[in-house]
């Protein structure tokens, strides 16, 4: 059985953030190895779940090479990510640029700049924008929809500049 691919762990622990238990929380404390299941390689993440009690897992596949951290956040490497759309990446860098607490800027717009750098990547070659079938989930989708010019290359190009130039990075 195929398992969506995490990159990085900063991007299984977005992915986890992002789906939460079925009592709606996603504080969980998570810990996580290599698994076999069924001859398939794996990052297994396991926790309890703090609201509930739960217990939850999530398998991943592992990327084919590894990529190397290059800082905070590293989510993935040149390919695009399996586990978040390009909708919810740009979801995610508003949420976070919009929700910048004090002392806490140049962490939260780095991810901002980091999430903007993903919905790029789902750009194709030669293309000035990301193709309206890179979307498969309800959030991304419903993002799309509210802004479709959003996701033109140029645009994208201005976000991760003016995040990055806010961070200091």
């Amino acid at each position: 059985m195929p398992y969506s691919i995490a990159r990085s762990r900063d991007e299984a622990h977005l992915y986890l953030d992002l789906n939460p238990c079925a009592c709606g929380s996603a504080d969980t404390g998570w810990e996580s190895g290599l698994a076999s299941v069924e001859g398939e390689l794996v990052t297994c993440y396991e926790g309890r779940c703090a609201a509930c009690g739960a217990e939850r897992e999530h398998l991943f596949g592992l990327p084919e090479r590894e990529v190397t951290p290059t800082g905070f956040p590293t989510f993935g490497g040149a390919e695009p990510s399996e586990l978040l759309d390009p909708g919810e990446w740009l979801w995610v860098a508003d949420l976070t640029a919009g929700n910048v607490p004090e002392g806490g800027e140049r962490q939260a717009l780095s991810i901002a700049r980091a999430a903007a750098e993903e919905v790029i990547k789902f750009v194709p070659p030669g293309q000035d924008e990301v193709p309206e079938d890179a979307f498969w989930s309800e959030r991304g989708r419903a993002v799309r929809a509210a802004e479709p010019g959003r996701f033109r290359l140029d645009r994208l190009l201005v976000v991760r500049d003016t995040y990055r130039e806010l961070a200091g990075a």
